[in-house]
């Protein structure tokens, strides 16, 4: 295999060529600080695209080998199999010094990095490439993402799904044809430096069993403490903290590690508030109650008013006019109302059918997808706004499935502009968009492609398949690279009351998983995060997933310019709804979208309202207090 190519209107590769390790492994499960790798692969490529080595073992988790359905390996097919610590010096061989390469890359860099720390070994790799980030850069016209589906498209023959070995002798394939693509379209790579959040003190904490009670608010001096009041603790303490925990939640309260408006009470012996934590309550008008007094209430405790129970989910009647994509169907959609701690844009309900086909011809945009360049913030916002009236699809970046340019003023100077005129897509003024004429070079790149995300306006809101069909959803933030903005994007897990139940129930990039990995975040690149969510395994007080995104320093979202979101059922499928979001300007946080509970439904929500304040003071709208 070779990178090198005769076409003469194929750009130089030399910028996209590293020392590779393209690896591939089977699982006992998807959460890596609990599940163990049960077969790897590495094949090693040289800059010039040349194999330079390959090694492949089954591998003796010692435990269950789990899902033998998927990946096909019985506890007697792994019996003597080496155990991982007796190969992990050859794999940390092959990976020294070169890039990590797999689909999905942050899954087998996780597996990896904990498999070589149960060896107590150290894992050889600085950067790391996920081509499924990579292609939904270039974004060919394919049904999906996967592996199987990118294969065919990049003509690589593949033998046997779910073998390691086959699986990284496609991936090959596919990183030498999409490296292809991302030079002709001028593409920086989704490098990722590593390692992101293996160190120890990230972590996750192995899961407490969540508060069944709602937060009455704030303890009253006269009164008795309550079921569900948050209740935290701060300075020495005469008996252990980890009884007087336990005795606390024994009894119905929520400990938490911060002080917030939220929390009930405060526990200290420092009356002189000398920590941080009796500071913020001071602040915020926390009562502060001794240990000696906390312990008597401790005897004596009210009960509280139990978190209400999600509403069975009752098969869902689908009528013979509504949508049903592929491959799984979404119930019809109504509106919804909005019960945010902050103000959001109004819902706008998606409708419940597809246009008929004579109207979805009448919008001249439909199956399109138009990149906007140059222009002030404002400008470029209406623009991609009446972009989505017209039936089509804003972008954010360039990629192989933009089919028009619109050139604002000074768009002429996007350092973007010799590869779009290189590529010979068609460019147009703003008076284009009045009355934009249909084209066959759009029609052709939809038809390739089995179903189109709905796109949602701001505020837009689509109701998720019933978890029986689908229980995991990717929500995914991207937006175009600018080397001084960088973006984190956190989520809030919220109850009823739109307060996050406990502390690990923020989940960012210092503690990116909920304890019981309901809520995880990824990075897949510097201009790409995700949310990925499993609603089977929300906790009970769950009742939203708010997800935002946080500027870091003096930089705002108008330097950054529209982010686009989408949802997706799983990480190399076709999306179910994607979203531009232009509505920040000065701000330095904006709200992304929502996954909430609607009855025995859940739904997506495109949000798009910007803040000018930081993380932490939002943060604090939902009970999370955010050391400085």
């Amino acid at each position: 295999m070779t990178f090198v190519t005769s076409a003469p209107d194929m750009p130089d590769l030399r910028d996209y060529a590293f020392d590779w390790a393209l690896v591939d492994v089977e699982t006992s499960g998807l959460i890596a600080r609990r599940d163990r790798v049960l077969s790897i692969a590495v094949v090693t490529v040289g800059p010039d695209g040349k194999q330079t080595g390959e090694f492949s073992t089954l591998l003796n988790p010692g435990c269950d080998p789990g899902p033998v359905h998927i990946h096909g390996l019985t506890a007697e097919r792994l019996r003597g199999a080496p155990a991982f610590e007796e190969i992990a010096g050859r794999i940390g061989a092959l990976l020294q010094d070169r890039v990590l390469v797999a689909h999905n890359a942050q899954f087998d860099y996780d597996f990896l990095a904990h498999e070589f720390a149960r060896a107590r070994l150290y894992l050889p790799v600085s950067q790391r490439l996920c081509t499924l980030a990579l292609n939904r850069r270039v974004d060919p016209p394919t049904a999906d993402m996967r592996l199987g589906t990118l294969a065919a498209h990049y003509g690589v023959p593949q033998t046997k799904a779910h073998d390691a070995l086959d699986d990284t002798r496609v991936l090959a394939g596919i990183l030498r044809a999409s490296l292809k693509e991302a030079a002709r379209l001028d593409l920086p790579l989704p490098l990722v430096a590593c390692p992101p959040r293996q160190d120890p003190q990230f972590t996750p904490k192995p899961p407490k069993t969540p508060c069944a009670y709602r937060n009455p608010g704030k303890f009253a001096s006269d009164g008795r403490l309550v079921q569900g009041m948050k209740i935290a603790i701060t300075g020495d303490t005469a008996t252990a903290r980890a009884e007087l925990v336990a005795r606390s939640v024994a009894a119905g309260l929520n400990m938490v590690s911060s002080v917030s408006r939220y929390t009930s009470a405060l526990v200290t012996n420092d009356s002189a508030a000398r920590s941080a934590k009796a500071r913020r309550a001071l602040a915020e008008g926390v009562p502060v109650i001794d240990e000696r007094a906390f312990l008597g209430l401790l005897d004596d405790v009210r009960p509280g008013t139990p978190h209400e129970k999600p509403t069975s989910a009752e098969p869902v009647a689908v009528a013979a006019s509504a949508v049903v994509p592929v491959p799984v169907p979404a119930a019809a959609v109504v509106p919804a109302q909005a019960a945010a701690a902050v103000p959001v844009p109004p819902v706008v309900p998606v409708p419940a059918a597809r246009e008929p086909e004579a109207v979805a011809k009448r919008k001249p945009l439909a199956g399109r997808r138009v990149l906007v360049v140059g222009g002030v913030h404002q400008d470029a916002a209406e623009a991609r706004t009446r972009i989505v009236e017209l039936g089509g699809a804003a972008a954010v970046n360039l990629s192989a499935s933009v089919t028009d340019v619109v050139l604002l003023a000074g768009g002429e100077h996007d350092r973007r502009m010799p590869r779009i005129t290189a590529l010979r897509l068609p460019a147009h003024d703003a008076d284009w968009l009045t009355a934009p004429a249909p084209t066959a070079v759009a029609a052709a790149y939809g038809s390739a492609r089995t179903r189109s995300p709905y796109v949602l306006p701001r505020g837009g809101v689509i109701d998720l398949p019933d978890t029986r069909t689908v229980t995991r959803w990717d929500v995914r933030a991207s937006w175009a690279q600018r080397t001084s903005c960088e973006i984190d994007v956190v989520a809030f897990i919220v109850d009823e009351d739109e307060q996050v139940s406990r502390d690990e129930d923020f989940v960012f990039y210092g503690a990116p998983e909920s304890p019981n990995s309901s809520v995880r975040l990824l990075s897949d690149g510097p201009t790409e995060q995700t949310i990925t969510i499993d609603l089977t395994a929300m906790p009970p007080a769950a009742r939203k997933v708010v997800i935002c995104a946080a500027m870091d320093g003096a930089p705002t979202f108008g330097d950054v310019g529209a982010v686009q979101i989408t949802a997706a059922p799983d990480s190399g499928a076709t999306p179910l709804a994607q979203a531009v979001l232009d509505a920040a300007t000065t701000e330095r946080t904006l709200l992304l979208a929502e996954i909430y509970r609607r009855g025995p439904l859940w739904r997506f929500r495109a949000v798009g309202q910007g803040y000018g304040h930081g993380l932490a003071a939002l943060a604090r709208t939902y009970g999370v207090d955010i050391a400085d």
